[in-house]
């Protein structure tokens, strides 16, 4: 299994969105948030430039900091954790950094910018989530989803509720 960014974030945010994700059932191209995304990433001023290796789009790299850009603060541990992989990815090829996460929306943190550093805990953890990761995307069918107030935006709604 090729791990991403995208599949670790989903971990967090919701089983079900891993699972449906993984199993390749993606219905992100109708979200409007999704697309929301996509262009604020294009329209930033100082132009992201995106570095991809393995199975990794990492928004930006910096003499210091791996960069991950997200719309909104609205799940900040599900980005933190994103974040932490891609660390974890390039320490396994000799490249250690620290992660900073550029937030365009604040609202519900009141800073822009959350500073992420991948210690021997976070590493540990991480590599128990990868295997919890592992055993979840190969169930037979996905959990059942539970209803919560991000799901209303989410792209998986219709399939999971109606």
């Amino acid at each position: 299994m090729k791990f991403t960014g995208t599949l670790i974030n989903y971990y967090f945010h919701c089983k079900t969105q891993c699972w449906l994700f993984a199993n390749r059932i993606n219905l992100e191209d109708n979200s409007e948030d999704v697309r929301i995304g996509r262009v604020l990433h294009e329209i930033r001023e100082d132009k992201v430039s995106e570095v991809s290796f393995e199975s990794i789009k990492v928004d930006k790299i910096t003499k210091d900091y791996v960069i991950e850009v997200k719309k909104s603060d609205s799940d900040l541990e599900a980005a933190r954790w994103q974040l932490l992989f891609y660390l974890y990815k390039l320490k396994q090829k000799g490249i250690v950094k620290r992660g900073k996460l550029e937030l365009f929306e604040k609202n519900r943190q009141n800073k822009k910018v959350h500073f992420v550093e991948l210690g021997e805990s976070e590493e540990n953890e991480l590599v128990e989530v990868l295997q919890n990761i592992e055993e979840l995307i190969n169930l037979p069918k996905p959990p059942k989803p539970h209803f919560m107030s991000k799901c209303k935006k989410c792209a998986y709604y219709e399939y999971c509720f109606i």
